[in-house]
């Protein structure tokens, strides 16, 4: 699989996660939205730093060539699968500690 095909079905894993298995449905509510729309700002400052720098680098041939913010366009699904599950088990953790 190339990197695109990974990160979709990171994102797809994530969101199955949240709305079938863990049924937190997260995805569904604003204070996620508000919660990623905080952290994305960051995330691509610490993509734009990491690439920027060669300090991470990419197989161009593994990827669509969209860059944004000198990373590829799935680094933005990678990190949206990546906050959405974090959150997803925080929630269920959180029901199981009550």
């Amino acid at each position: 699989m190339i990197y695109t095909q990974i990160a979709v079905v990171a994102v797809i894993a994530a969101i199955t996660v949240d709305l079938v298995i863990i049924k937190s449905q997260l995805i569904r509510s604003a204070t996620f939205w508000t919660s990623y729309a905080i952290i994305l700002p960051f995330q691509l400052l610490t993509n734009w730093w990491l690439t920027s720098r060669s300090i991470v680098m990419y197989n161009p041939d593994a990827f669509m060539d969209v860059r944004i913010a000198s990373a590829p366009a799935e680094d933005l699904l990678f990190g949206f699968a990546l906050i959405l599950g974090v959150l997803s088990m925080w929630v269920f953790w959180g029901r199981r500690e009550k």
